[in-house]
């Protein structure tokens, strides 16, 4: 059995965050997305955890069944899921096996936290270890959100796995590398060649560009925590079998750049500046550099990791193709389109052939020519013939398509600005 897991969200009871994440809405675009099996997030926030107790429940896992029993889908998976912040500001996610394993780590919480009952994501005065501690005794798995990122990240304040889990490094069974990494990063750093790497959403609001625009794909047996368990651990045949998410280029803190105007800097000219930008805003060290620090291997990856497919949600792939904006009614009459046709995005951006997505069926005022180009960008997008000016100091990277079919992506080169530093990019694997 294979399912599409986005496993970090937040809901409505985090600060920052839409009030459409509620339930049913986050049941409904699961499905639209494509995903079987979504993190419930924030699971210790008390009016949440009630929300969520209304659910029918089977082996930890939580079933919402919408109210139109007409529906050809009759529910959508949830799993209890929660990212905490440590006195470091390191954040952590905790999937849990159940509600009473939820509450005992809100009483186990509660007393190092000042937000616990109004904010979905808590700060807790505890440290790495501390936390992994509770996980540990509550049956949760823990590993570090977003693990690359310049702010509240594992790597942004530590060196290693030990320096910030002490002696609970080893009980750590995942890393979430966070939408400015992939696995090509990552594998160039020892330690992490055991761990399981997620790629998750960290979705503030439910809209298609945001919901599942990175997600796992699991082998298990059946819909259950100790399935996805056994996944994430890669027991007895479970495994992930595919990560889908951002070319890390893309990603906003990909290279070391000014978080005031966003003029881009080598790791050199950074240190020799001080990290101060001739505006005087900070610069902030980029995913790459930061990767290119700590890196102590060449980057092969181990035998048991899987593919990494770099895509962008398929509302900004049809942007892309017809030159519109993602919200535009052209591009939103395109996306329904293929939805109706394919049933879900995930479907579409992955698993469709292109002759199909090409030879689909639509109404008869439909343009045509605007199917065949978003047709060719999924492809562009499956064989990594595309562009990327790199993102950095807090703004997302710039996607474009090759001009020249003829080249392989291997032989891609672009120049990058004057202010950009001597750094080129080569192509989507490289770092």
């Amino acid at each position: 059995m294979i399912i599409n897991a986005d496993l970090h969200i937040h809901s409505q009871y985090s600060t920052a965050t839409s009030p459409r994440m509620d339930l049913p809405t986050l049941a409904t675009e699961a499905l639209r997305k494509g995903i079987q099996l979504l993190g419930t997030g924030d699971c210790l926030q008390p009016r949440w955890l009630q929300e969520i107790k209304e659910l029918e429940e089977r082996n930890g896992i939580f079933y919402f069944k919408p109210e139109d029993e007409g529906t050809t889908h009759t529910n959508t998976n949830f799993v209890l899921t929660v990212e905490v912040e440590d006195t470091r500001r390191v954040h952590h996610l905790l999937i849990v096996p159940s509600i009473s394993k939820a509450e005992e780590l809100y009483e186990s919480f509660r007393k190092y936290s000042q937000d616990i009952n109004s904010d979905g994501r808590p700060s807790l005065r505890l440290n790495g270890a501390e936390i992994a501690e509770y996980a540990r005794d509550a049956e949760a798995l823990i590993g570090p959100c977003h693990a690359f990122t310049p702010w509240t990240a594992l790597y942004a304040y530590h060196d290693s796995l030990k320096a910030c889990y002490g002696d609970m490094a080893g009980y750590i069974s995942f890393v979430e590398l966070g939408l400015s990494a992939d696995s090509s990063y990552a594998d160039r750093i020892g330690e992490l060649h055991d761990l399981t790497f997620l790629t998750n959403s960290d979705a503030h609001s439910p809209y298609p560009i945001r919901l599942a625009r990175e997600f796992n794909r699991f082998h298990v047996e059946d819909m259950s925590f100790e399935e996805l368990k056994a996944a994430i651990k890669r027991e007895r045949g479970r495994k992930p079998v595919l990560n889908v998410g951002f070319p890390p280029q893309e990603g906003k803190y990909n290279e070391s750049a000014c978080i005031r105007c966003y003029t881009h800097y080598s790791l050199t000219e950074a240190v020799t500046r001080r990290w101060r930008c001739e505006c005087g805003g900070l610069i902030k060290k980029g995913v790459r550099d930061r990767v290119n620090e700590l890196a102590d291997c060449d980057g092969a990856h181990p035998e048991h990791r899987p593919s990494y497919l770099h895509l962008i949600p398929l509302a900004e792939v049809i942007g892309l193709a017809v030159q519109k904006s993602p919200s535009s009614k052209a591009v939103q009459k395109i996306w329904e389109a293929l939805l109706a046709e394919f049933g879900d995005e995930v479907t579409v951006l992955i698993d469709a052939s292109i002759d199909s997505i090409l030879g689909a069926h639509f109404d008869s005022d439909f343009n045509l020519d605007a199917l065949k180009h978003v047709g060719e960008a999924i492809r562009a997008f499956r064989a990594g013939e595309i562009r990327i000016l790199p993102g950095g100091g807090g703004k997302y990277g710039v996607i474009e398509f090759k001009t020249d079919a003829n080249r392989g992506v291997e032989e891609l080169e672009v120049e990058q600005e004057p202010e950009r530093g001597k750094m080129k990019q080569r192509s989507l694997l490289d770092f």
